[in-house]
């Protein structure tokens, strides 16, 4: 942890808008005026253009950012592999999927001199890197900055929610701070270092190989509601001028692969575009819900999803039970048992979910595949049936959920970690027979 990192990390000013056709620059005069490639950058840069889409994808679809830095990405040795440590990716064959629910403990803590990308340990996923489709649920516990390294990820764009510990995202296109109950995205191909805020860090990570995130359709809700574009902050433009040797790790399809650059990669002085970082303070959701009668379905909870070729049936969507007030008159208020088409990572930032009474920890997370029965446990089951329905503020915790429309493999490590709750199918099997024919 660098006392630095937080005074930098405290000073931070932003971007707002999701999605937006953003610009900034470091330095006055870096950005070119009307053209994005002038046959001399201005002060001396080279003009580079980072695609997250292809060329041709719908206009309100494509993702592009010009980038103005002192080097240019090009400049650099040839890349060799190295060791993958925990780190994991699609498709995942060291396991079959299993179709029992499963619940995890928070990760042990990392040995010293840990950070962010060795604390990378990999839980499981879908879908196949080499053809863009699926994700992966991550998990980090870091103790230590990212020194003289970056590290960008070819395979996918990465969601970084936070659950002990804040971290600096120093980015190519400039600086986030990401706490607890804040979730980070650094776009695909973009290069990141990481700096603690704190002594150690942990929290979770959704590797998305599929399309971008963007904000679901409102629907019959209208225009406003859930996820505000206003409220997710993009960096200022900021950049190092060093030449000092650094360490730059790609993960591409499924591997890391190692250079040693002989300048700093994180050069970049001036920017536009819309593939660009951001930040979100979850505690911002406008949680939308019922004011009569029943539990309204999980997706009325949805920040982010990522489509398919399917309408309606994503790849991922980023999903957070924030603080609400529950008013449902002959309802059952917790979440309702249920069997989904779906399959639901669930992970827990801070305090207590409502549909579980105990096991499910911070830093913890269940899974539970698609057609796995599952809901509240048999305590939260008897407490809600009998109390007293008068209108109740739920805000002693926040949860999250990464949910896709495939399977999720948990890996082999994941199957077999100290951490697995062995006995998860206990918390159901206090439920009793009340049927009275």
């Amino acid at each position: 942890m660098s006392e630095q990192a937080r005074k930098t990390a405290e000073a931070l000013e932003y971007l707002t808008g999701f999605g937006n056709e953003h610009s900034s620059e470091a330095v006055p005069g870096a950005l070119p005026i009307g053209r994005n490639s002038p046959q001399r950058a201005p002060l001396g840069l080279y003009a580079e253009q980072l695609s997250g889409s292809a060329f041709t994808e719908p206009r309100t679809h494509n993702r592009r950012s010009w980038l103005y830095r002192i080097r240019p990405s090009a400049a650099h040795p040839p890349f060799t592999r190295v060791d993958n440590g925990a780190l994991r990716s699609a498709p995942f064959t060291e396991a079959v999927p299993d179709p029992n629910r499963l619940r995890w403990n928070p990760l042990p803590a990392p040995a010293p001199g840990t950070d962010f990308l060795a604390g990378l340990w990999t839980l499981g996923g879908n879908g196949d890197v080499t053809q863009r489709s699926g994700m992966a649920i991550h998990l980090y516990a870091a103790n230590a900055d990212m020194t003289d390294r970056v590290f960008s990820d070819s395979d996918g764009e990465l969601l970084i929610v936070p659950e002990r510990g804040g971290l600096l995202l120093r980015t190519e296109l400039g600086l986030l701070a990401a706490r607890p109950g804040d979730m980070a995205i650094v776009p695909r191909g973009v290069r990141f270092r990481v700096e603690l805020l704190d002594a150690d860090a942990r929290g979770y990570v959704c590797e998305n190989y599929g399309q971008p995130f963007e904000l679901p359709n409102l629907g019959p809700i209208g225009a406003n509601g859930l996820a505000a574009a206003r409220d997710f902050q993009a960096p200022v433009a900021a950049y190092e001028d060093s030449d000092r040797p650094t360490e730059v790790i790609n993960k591409f399809c499924g591997n890391l692969w190692s250079a040693t650059y002989d300048h700093s990669p994180l050069d970049v002085v001036a920017w536009h575009g819309s593939h660009v970082p951001y930040v979100y303070d979850m505690r911002r959701f406008n949680v939308l819900g019922s004011i009569s009668y029943d539990h309204p379905d999980p997706s009325i909870f949805t920040v982010l999803t990522s489509p398919s070729d399917t309408p309606g049936l994503a790849g991922v969507d980023f999903v957070v039970f924030a603080p609400r007030w529950l008013v449902g008159e002959d309802t059952f208020r917790p979440p309702y048992f249920h069997r989904n088409v779906m399959s639901e990572y669930m992970g827990l930032i801070e305090g207590a979910y409502d549909a579980k009474a105990e096991g499910f920890v911070p830093g913890g997370g269940s899974l539970h595949n698609m057609m796995s029965a599952h809901g509240p446990d048999h305590e939260t089951f008897d407490r809600a049936s009998a109390a007293e329905l008068k209108p109740q503020k739920i805000d002693d915790g926040l949860a999250f959920m990464f949910e896709t429309r495939w399977p999720i493999t948990a890996t082999a490590q994941a199957a077999g970690a100290d951490h697995l709750q062995r006995g998860y199918d206990d918390v159901w099997q206090g439920l009793q027979r009340h049927f009275r024919g």
